[in-house]
């Protein structure tokens, strides 16, 4: 098979029922759609039966989250490129296409992502991926169309295909070889920045990561958890840290640790003066968590072939947004907000 679309699915029947119909229309003959079920306790699987009995499912036997629930299902399916596509997502036509070419012309391209656009603001980038990944060297991420919660109007600004550091895993294809050879996405993230993690591995083996603008799709967000969601802030956190500890270079490790310690009880006091006990609580849960666990991430470190931190935006977000006021990102350098408008 040339490609594999797949959709870990989780209580979202909602989004099956509304989706779906669009997504098998406008993907080719030559892509197969796989639903992976991670134990849904609604009837998405009843649906499915009625509506869809040509879809392939694959029954996961609880909800293993996102990371493992996709390596659980991708190791029972065959073919040549993956599509990780979240159940949220409708596609625009010829969506596909303009993907599968790109890595069929060029073999160092690992990964690649759609423009990622608003289902409820279709002339806006989506918050989840946007036109692109990049990262700060305190692991930071930030999009061509979104830093931190700027989100830019589509007006072709970023139509342009272009190298990135990470990709979004709300849509994201890539080589079954490659992610295989890694090791899929990372178990222990469960959800959130599991595919940032993904592509940070890539990019040490040498590999390209691309956004491809002419593929679009629209994504609703916060499907599974909400924005304001204490264990999705707990996952964040945590995650982050997880995703430095195993990526950053030796050198960088303890002196990046520091500051992120003292900008994360900066968030936490955020937290707490706007209300959100919640959240701020969630921030030194992550904390535990990261300190119980930093043996083992520390023992998943290994020698790569390429040190992709090279690549990272070494000028903190932190400061260039709230400091120096420049809210959009041109692929070089910030720009301040009211020469965007």
């Amino acid at each position: 098979m040339k490609l594999a679309i797949v959709i870990l699915n989780w209580n979202g029947k909602k989004f099956l029922e509304k989706f779906l119909p669009s997504l098998v229309a406008r993907t080719p003959q030559w892509a197969e759609i796989i639903v992976a079920d991670n134990a849904s306790t609604d009837d998405s699987l009843a649906f499915m039966a009625e509506h869809h009995p040509g879809i392939r499912i694959i029954r996961n036997d609880k909800n293993y989250g996102f990371a493992s629930g996709y390596n659980i299902a991708l190791a029972q399916v065959e073919a040549e490129y993956y599509c990780l596509l979240n159940s949220d997502i409708e596609v625009a036509e010829g969506w596909v296409e303009p993907v599968v070419e790109l890595l069929d012309s060029d073999e160092t391209i690992a990964a690649v992502q759609p423009k990622i656009l608003s289902f409820s603001e279709r002339d806006r980038f989506e918050y989840a991926g946007a036109c692109g990944g990049y990262l700060d060297k305190y692991g930071y991420p930030f999009c061509r169309g979104r830093v931190f919660d700027t989100i830019e109007t589509d007006h072709g600004q970023y139509d342009t295909r272009a190298d990135i550091f990470w990709a979004t895993g709300a849509a994201l294809f890539v080589r079954s070889s490659v992610y295989r050879a890694l090791g899929g996405l990372d178990d222990d993230f469960f959800a959130h920045m599991e595919e940032i993690d993904l592509c940070w591995r890539i990019r040490n083996h040498g590999h390209r990561i691309v956004v491809e603008p002419r593929s679009v799709v629209f994504h609703v967000g916060g499907g599974t958890l909400p924005k304001n969601n204490a264990f999705k802030t707990f996952l964040n956190f945590r995650n982050n840290h997880y995703l430095l500890i195993k990526n950053l270079p030796k050198s960088r490790l303890l002196p990046t640790f520091l500051m992120r310690l003292l900008l994360d009880n900066v968030a936490a006091l955020t937290f707490l003066l706007q209300g959100h006990g919640k959240d701020f609580t969630a921030v030194y849960k992550a904390h535990f968590e990261i300190l119980k666990d930093h043996k083992k991430f520390r023992a998943k470190r290994k020698e790569q072939p390429f040190d992709a931190f090279r690549d990272v935006w070494h000028s903190p977000i932190l400061v260039e947004y709230h400091l120096k006021g420049r809210h959009f990102f041109d692929g070089k350098s910030f720009i301040k907000k009211e020469k965007h408008d």
